[in-house]
């Protein structure tokens, strides 16, 4: 059910993106007095799932869900169909129009997804605002696993700074995003009572963008342990462990805090031990659990919201549109970014691309409408701006053919683009099959 739930997110949000993607091409066209010949959702080689005729344009929906396309009469495009370019050009043929109309007809899809994407990010936050866990609140510091120890922070700081700039908001993808995309060479911690900076290697920049870092946590709020919820039948239960219940201890150690609990229970997996827990925030209970070897006993701890204030911005529609602008802009430059340290060779390639497997497990196996607009904005984002690169067969492509015409006044010919969208194609199919290859590589 997961893998449906996943899947179908992905295909819902895959075809309002194609479609409104290639109308922006359709409609410059069509006002433009060119002829489109087919308008698809889904690729269809070989055969169609649904086709139409409706005037000129055979409207369909193809079995292989990797994009669409819109056939325009007279280009040299990805079905690389050069029979029509044989005859003198026709009026209502793409190569017969001016070249600003060539390049407005190019530009009507990149334009349509920034603009949606744009639009998404402003409609999210108006309709939900933002969570977020301001970082005055984590009264008790952070806890750190081996990633975050290897950072040089330390259970108990409280991060100031990260950077120039003050940590307000708690958030472990932001920290990421501004060691690695912002390159903050340090970060301000208050630990024990002191001032401490600690410089961040270059090294991070990589070691943080790498696909192993995601199995890490790298830091928490530090909470203590109050039991929200004990399984049915687990070896808590069993040894007697209440809902509310305050554990302070495993045999001699001490666990103020959630960590140390965790990193109590685990080394003592398969054997027996005395939890020690406050009842009713006056009785003190010593109680015998045998440890499974999972290290896993039952228990729940509640949420960052039991401990801390969660906090929500709210927004009206006039806040909300340019601020979901910005967000949106910001995605863009951290693509940006993203593709330059990669060409840098300070982000691995490998790490940072993903197939259609990725992506549908973005989108979680739960169907959350907040969360499905939020990667439906991303996706958009992500479609303009890969779609904008000038690669033959992409749009920017064709948009660099175009800008190459226009100022020297000279069209490259028929032929030339025939081979330049061949070579384009074939580097998108070699970089797809990549990214699979890679995508299955980490499901083993």
């Amino acid at each position: 059910m997961a893998i449906l739930i996943m899947t179908g997110q992905l295909l819902l949000s895959l075809s309002i993106l194609v479609v409104l993607h290639e109308l922006g091409h359709f409609i410059p066209a069509k006002l433009f007095g060119t002829r489109v010949e087919k308008f698809y959702l889904f690729f269809n080689p070989g055969f169609s799932l649904y086709k139409k005729q409706i005037g000129e344009t055979e409207y369909g929906i193809g079995w292989l869900p990797l994009g669409g396309y819109v056939k325009i009469a007279g280009m040299v495009d990805e079905s690389l169909d050069m029979e029509q370019l044989k005859e003198p050009p026709q009026p209502w043929e793409f190569r017969a129009k001016p070249a600003w109309q060539r390049l407005i007809i190019m530009l009507g899809g990149v334009t349509v997804n920034f603009l949606l994407g744009f639009f998404l990010f402003s409609m999210i936050l108006w309709q939900w605002g933002e969570e977020y866990l301001p970082n005055s609140e984590l009264k008790w510091g952070i806890a750190v696993d081996s990633v975050g120890m290897e950072l040089g922070l330390r259970d108990g700081d409280k991060i100031l700074q990260l950077g120039d700039e003050p940590f307000v908001e708690f958030s472990v993808p932001n920290f990421i995003r501004a060691i690695v995309l912002e390159e903050a060479q340090y970060v301000v911690v208050s630990r024990q009572g002191q001032r401490v900076r600690i410089d961040i290697d270059p090294k991070w920049v990589t070691l943080l963008s790498s696909h192993e870092i995601r199995q890490y946590w790298i830091m928490m709020p530090r909470t203590p342990f109050f039991v929200a919820e004990v399984v049915p039948g687990s070896p808590a239960e069993q040894a007697g462990i209440q809902k509310d219940d305050h554990i302070i201890g495993v045999d001699t150690i001490p666990t103020p805090f959630f960590i140390d609990f965790r990193r109590a229970i685990v080394p003592r997996s398969g054997r027996r031990v005395q939890i020690s827990l406050v009842r009713n925030q006056r009785d003190t209970l010593q109680l015998p659990l045998q440890v499974p070897q999972t290290g896993v006993i039952g228990v729940y701890n509640y949420g960052w919201d039991h401990y801390f204030g969660i906090k929500r911005k709210e927004y009206t529609l006039a806040q909300a549109i340019p601020a979901g602008v910005v967000k949106g802009w910001i995605f863009l430059k951290d693509q940006v970014k993203a593709f330059s340290l990669m060409f840098q060779g300070k982000m691995k390639a490998k790490d940072n691309l993903g197939s259609f497997i990725s992506i549908g497990k973005m989108f979680g196996d739960s169907w959350n409408w907040e969360r499905f607009w939020r990667m439906t904005a991303l996706l958009s984002l992500v479609l303009g701006f890969v779609n904008l690169l000038p690669v033959p067969a992409l749009d920017g492509g064709h948009v660099m053919f175009l800008l190459y015409e226009m100022v020297s006044g000279r069209k490259p010919s028929d032929k030339f683009l025939e081979y330049a969208t061949l070579i384009g194609f074939i580097i998108l199919a070699a970089l797809m099959l990549y990214v699979i290859g890679l995508d299955i590589l980490r499901f083993f």
